[in-house]
């Protein structure tokens, strides 16, 4: 029963996606245009991304040096800025999902109307830009997912520390943080650059889609 279910709800989503795509052919936009969109939309969101955990480690770095004052404005503040990396990383991942989603239609698309052509040099000629555009697309991919998996410790790291000086909020709680955050700022460098890796992807895939 669980199967039938689990089946069910897969060719439901089949069918709401390939409705979706043949909508949007209707009216003149190809699943290749849809494609280019979704990944400016990921690109979009990773560098939404780098700003909101860059501002996360400034953050971090004020509760470092905190030299007095009302320590409970410094905790909400950390806490307001783990909350809004968590938001942001879900939207990366939510973003790459629908690159991804929208890219195996396409290819198995591309890869069924080869079969169409009567002329054989266009055909090898398509079917050699399909395979181009497939390692272009994995190569995006794999650095797109590279830097989505440096949020994930990032942001567990943020979360301890906002959890412990919820209940600890005190100056010698900060001073317990202080070997924590180095590993936390060489984390965050690190996702940023691989963020920027990802970026540069996305900008030289959406180039060639468009040539």
């Amino acid at each position: 029963m669980k199967h039938y279910i689990i089946l069910t709800l897969a060719l439901g989503l089949f069918s709401c996606q390939s409705a979706y795509y043949a909508a949007w052919e209707k009216v003149g936009v190809e699943k290749r245009d849809i494609m280019v969109d979704r990944v400016e939309d990921a690109k979009e969101s990773q560098e939404d991304a780098q700003q909101q955990f860059s501002d996360a480690l400034e953050q971090f770095t004020h509760l470092m040096n905190y030299d007095g004052g009302e320590l409970q404005d410094v905790y909400e503040e950390l806490k307001d800025q783990y909350e809004e990396s968590n938001q942001a990383a879900t939207e990366v991942t939510k973003r790459i999902n629908k690159v991804e989603s929208v890219a195996d239609a396409l290819f198995d698309e591309w890869e069924t109307e080869l079969d169409k052509y009567s002329n054989a040099g266009l055909r090898r000629e398509s079917a050699n830009k399909l395979k181009d555009t497939q390692r272009r697309y994995a190569s995006l991919v794999k650095s797109m997912r590279k830097a989505e998996a440096k949020m994930e410790p990032v942001l567990s790291a943020l979360q301890d520390n906002v959890l412990y000086l919820k209940h600890n909020l005190n100056a010698t709680a900060i001073g317990a943080l202080q070997s924590e955050f180095n590993g936390v700022k060489n984390d965050i460098n690190q996702l940023i650059a691989e963020m920027n890796n990802a970026i540069k992807e996305s900008n030289a895939f959406i180039s060639s889609m468009r040539d």
